[in-house]
């Protein structure tokens, strides 16, 4: 077993919403691996890598100085010491992305950091596209997190509201596109596509706050402990605290 917690999901599905709040709760550390590859996309922007060209990607990963220092709440994202976390969250950013982290290279270089984080780090919260599926199929707890495109559309382009201060250059119509966009570029590449795994729960969140999500996890989490004692041995110090406590009694 690994001991981590693995949630996946589309874009927007409220992954990282709920994996920081799950941390938080749990005390414990939260890996967003979305952010390496928005890490990576920004550095090859700056640095003008051609996305283009796979083997002049794959010759610059080491030298691309991308480097994460974990913690509950969140995680920031450096590269070459300077912290990015703010700026990879643009929107010619998340197209990149996307871009990136499809070359094979690029997939292969980034899941070898987050299995050595989920080593190092145990145990972890990791939210992404493909962790219960492709990085970490024994992880101890799968979830999928699923919402209608409309509703993940709604839930980025608010996002973006909150983060410009209502500046923000994107129409909610805008959104949607690129969402449904992404949805078919990161479902149908050919290396661990955004899938859920067979074993995961998926939990359909279009209607559920962030308190409700996280309350459901909770209690899934409480009743795989109960019925496997492997996993109740390791992980009862932290579902038996007060602040899990708190949030399951929370309405």
């Amino acid at each position: 077993m690994t001991r981590a917690i693995a949630l996946d999901g589309l874009s927007g599905a409220g992954k990282s919403t709920i994996a920081k709040a799950l941390a938080n709760t749990l005390g414990i550390n939260y890996l967003d691996t979305g952010a390496m590859y928005r890490a990576l996309a920004y550095a090859a922007k700056q640095e003008q890598i051609p996305l283009d060209i796979e083997d002049l990607v794959a010759a610059w990963l080491d030298q691309s100085g991308l480097e994460l220092v974990l913690a509950r709440t969140g995680q920031k994202t450096l590269l070459h010491g300077v912290d990015v976390s703010a700026d990879i969250r643009l929107p010619e950013i998340s197209k990149l992305s996307s871009a990136i982290s499809a070359l094979p290279s690029v997939r292969h270089y980034c899941v070898e950091m987050q299995r050595q984080l989920a080593d190092q780090q145990m145990p972890l919260v990791l939210d992404g596209r493909d962790i219960g599926s492709y990085v970490l199929p024994r992880a101890d707890f799968k979830f999928y997190l699923e919402a209608t495109a409309a509703e993940r559309a709604r839930r980025r382009w608010r996002q973006m509201q909150d983060d410009t201060q209502g500046m923000a250059t994107q129409s909610y119509d805008q959104v949607l596109t690129e969402i449904i966009k992404r949805d078919q570029n990161d479902s149908s590449r050919k290396l661990a596509p955004a899938v859920a795994a067979p074993d995961a729960i998926k939990i359909e969140t279009t209607e559920l706050t962030v308190s409700e999500v996280l309350q459901r996890i909770l209690r899934l989490m409480r009743v795989r402990a109960a019925e496997d004692p492997k996993l109740g041995d390791f992980w009862q110090q932290y579902l038996v605290s007060d602040s899990v406590s708190g949030a399951e009694n929370k309405r």
